[in-house]
């Protein structure tokens, strides 16, 4: 990084990737729309990751789905969620089955998998599954929570006691 009285410069070795005017206004936050925007792509497709790497861990064969569906054209992104509201519903093992079936008939599009597990339902007289919308504080109860240093706390203590 480098900077002079009217511009900040942000290298990466010799290459300049980003320049800005430089501001001395106390916490501004100086952004460029096209980075925003540049972000925002970045962030959609990580998300769509993670998505179909959940899946794919889940359901191995969702692999095989999902690149004949790439090859095809199709949309990964809805295929993903499809799938993964797919998984919630039947179970990996369900859904696992399916997608095997799908896949040795040629399919390559979540509509066949679901067509397939309701076949698979109506052949086990199954009840038809019930999709359940949980509250958002029950959905985030198994949000991971990163532990954070202690000694704040022991000061905060000290502090105390020299008042008294």
């Amino acid at each position: 990084m480098r900077a002079d009285l009217g511009l900040v410069r942000v290298f990466d070795g010799a290459k300049m990737i980003a320049s800005h005017r430089r501001s001395y206004d106390r916490d501004q936050q100086i952004e460029d729309p096209k980075h925003l925007r540049a972000l925002v792509v970045i962030k959609r497709e990580a998300r769509q990751h993670r998505g179909l790497n959940s899946l794919t861990r889940a359901v191995p064969a969702c692999q095989t789905l999902m690149i004949r569906a790439a090859e095809r054209g199709f949309n990964i992104g809805a295929i993903t969620n499809a799938m993964l509201k797919l998984l919630d519903l039947y179970g990996a093992e369900e859904l696992q089955a399916a997608v095997e079936e799908a896949v040795q008939t040629g399919a390559s599009h979540s509509r066949s998998v679901r067509d397939g597990l309701e076949r698979r339902r109506v052949a086990r007289g199954a009840p038809p599954p019930v999709e359940t919308s949980l509250p958002e504080h029950v959905r985030r109860k198994d949000t991971t929570v990163r532990p954070h240093r202690l000694d704040s706390y022991d000061q905060l203590a000290l502090g105390g006691n020299d008042d008294e």
